[in-house]
C-alpha cells in the first residue's frame, strides 16, 4: 500500500494535502480498500464552513456507507466532479483522481494533531 509521506492522515482514513491556505482531502488507499467497490460519493457541503471531525459527505461501497470527516476546519471551495460520473477513481487513485474536496484552511494548528505517514501506517498495523 502507498502512503506519500508529503499527505497527512487521520484516524479516520482521511488524507489531507496543504496547497497554501488550501488543501486537497481524499481517503486513503487503506480506507478505500476495505470499502471495496466504490459506487457513489455524496458531498453536499460546497461553500459551508466544516468544523475539524465533521462529517462533511459520504462515501457509498457496494457493502456499506461510511461517513467522510473533515481532518480540519475549513470552508469547502471544491468538489471533484469527476467523482460523479467515475466514483471508481477513489479505488484507482485515492491520492490523484480519487480526491473528494479542496477547502480553506480556517487554521493551520489543526494539523498538529494530524498523522504522519509513519504515524498512519503503525495505526493501521502496516510496516
Amino acid at each position: 500500500m502507498n502512503f506519500p509521506s508529503e499527505l497527512k492522515y487521520t484516524k479516520d482514513h482521511e488524507w489531507i494535502r496543504l496547497d497554501g491556505n488550501n488543501a486537497v482531502i481524499g481517503i486513503t488507499e487503506f480506507a478505500q480498500s476495505e470499502l471495496g467497490d466504490i459506487v457513489y460519493i455524496d458531498i453536499n457541503t460546497i461553500g459551508q464552513e466544516v468544523a475539524k471531525n465533521e462529517v462533511f459527505g459520504t462515501v457509498e461501497a457496494v457493502k456499506t456507507v461510511s461517513d467522510l470527516f473533515m481532518p480540519i476546519a475549513g470552508t469547502v471551495l471544491e468538489l471533484n466532479d469527476k467523482l460523479d460520473a467515475n466514483p471508481e477513481f477513489v479505488n484507482q487513485d485515492p491520492y490523484g483522481d480519487g480526491w473528494m474536496v479542496k477547502i480553506e484552511v480556517k487554521s493551520i494548528l489543526d494539523f498538529d494533531d494530524l498523522l504522519n505517514a509513519e504515524e498512519y501506517k503503525d495505526q493501521i498495523g502496516v510496516k
